[in-house]
């Protein structure tokens, strides 16, 4: 019997078993489209946080007080002042590698304009922190060196905060809002970015001189951070190693201590958040694979009903000349069609059900060509591998008993 006609007689069979049929196929349908669904999500998340870090300066490097061992225990950064102004102006000073650097200092508060306010950071930078992060002024004006050195009562807000402030639509740059009990005059709005990966708001933030942060609101002599940027991405890690030596020349560290300090590069929180991604990503994608094992069993288990149920109409076929192969093709053509049906289902349920998580939850996805190549694959061996004992079961009937059986 040729394959044409295994096929037909094959198609006829399942024909007769609509229901059984659909139900089989319920399992792999499943299994697929959430296979799909969890890789688009994981390489949805994996890209969206790449092409933000690039965005952010994939060249970008961070410095934190704190990292040295006192009585065997890592002190944390707020537990650290080691960063101090001088340790800035020395990075300035003989770093041969940085393109900008500015100190960092933040304060929490409540922005207020009359009856309106709104609670966010006060992020205390100089101007050169716009080149380090890649953001810019669209209204208005970046404070200059000179309001750093005077500690001026000057600030550049997002998009975010200028709405809560001004809800009227009023053009905030002149006005003056209060941070707690600081009044300070709005120069300048930052461009829109909207939200991140992580769910937050890249617009809700308030920029001014880091001097006017550490004297009128912390009253502070310490740093709680500085950014740079390498001159090339490329050196970044030669970088890292010359404000590593000159901030421990400046920390009088000798060579038996460890740094009071951290340093970490936006290539290394790339690499640490993709691997994580990836992590998560393999087992979101084992855990629906589990459904497709659950959908191969529920083919073999419906295959061998089948093959029982169907013993008498083998053995007549095989009095009739039919061979032990043309059985065993036959039963697996049926278990081969039911599986690769399931899988084009599920795969358009999974691109379905990816375009409902990007459309109603908003996170970032991204169907891989290979996750459906993949998955068509793994539908065909599924039909070939738990089709195999029931065809080869059939295969294997003795006419005789086969035509005998009630």
């Amino acid at each position: 019997m040729n394959i044409k006609n295994l096929l037909k007689v094959a198609l006829k069979a399942l024909n007769n078993n609509k229901m059984r049929c659909f139900l089989t196929m319920l399992g792999v349908i499943i299994g697929v489209g959430a296979v799909i669904a969890m890789l688009a999500i994981g390489q949805g998340s994996k890209n969206s946080i790449r092409n933000q870090i690039a965005e952010m300066g994939s060249n970008m490097i961070m410095i934190f007080p704190g990292g040295e061992n006192r009585g065997g225990v890592r002190q944390s950064s707020d537990d650290m002042q080691t960063l101090k102004p001088s340790d800035y102006e020395a990075i300035v000073n003989q770093a041969t590698t940085v393109s900008y650097i500015t100190p960092s200092v933040n304060s929490s508060g409540q922005w207020i304009n009359g009856n309106n306010n709104y609670p966010a950071q006060l992020q205390g930078v100089n101007a050169q922190y716009l080149n380090i992060r890649l953001r810019k002024v669209t209204e208005g004006e970046m404070f200059t060196e000179e309001d750093v050195k005077r500690a001026a009562k000057v600030v550049v807000i997002g998009k975010t905060i200028a709405d809560n402030l001004f809800p009227d639509g009023t053009d905030p740059v002149g006005k003056v809002v209060r941070f707690g009990s600081i009044p300070m005059t709005i120069i300048g709005i930052l461009d829109e970015k909207g939200y991140n990966t992580m769910g937050q708001d890249q617009d809700n933030m308030a920029l001014a001189p880091y001097t006017t942060v550490m004297k009128r609101i912390l009253a502070t002599d310490y740093l709680q951070g500085i950014q740079a940027s390498a001159v090339d991405e490329e050196k970044t890690e030669e970088t890292i190693a010359e404000i590593t030596d000159i901030l421990r020349t400046q920390h009088k560290l000798r060579e038996d201590e460890d740094n009071n300090f951290t340093i970490r590069s936006m290539q290394e929180l790339a690499e640490m958040i993709s691997t994580t991604s990836q992590m998560m990503t393999v087992l979101l994608a084992a855990v629906a694979g589990i459904s497709l094992l659950v959908g191969g069993i529920g083919i073999m288990n419906i295959m061998i009903v089948s093959v029982t149920e169907r013993t008498r109409e083998i053995g007549l076929r095989m009095s009739i000349g039919a061979r032990g192969r043309d059985i065993m093709m036959q039963f697996l053509i049926e278990a081969i069609i039911i599986s690769v049906t399931g899988g084009v289902i599920g795969i358009l349920l999974g691109a379905f059900t990816t375009w409902m998580i990007s459309a109603i939850a908003r996170w970032p996805v991204m169907i891989d060509p290979s996750s459906v190549v993949l998955s068509f694959v793994v539908c065909t061996a599924i039909g070939i591998i738990f089709g195999f004992y029931p065809a080869a079961k059939a295969s294997n009937l003795d006419p005789i008993e086969a035509i005998r059986y009630e």
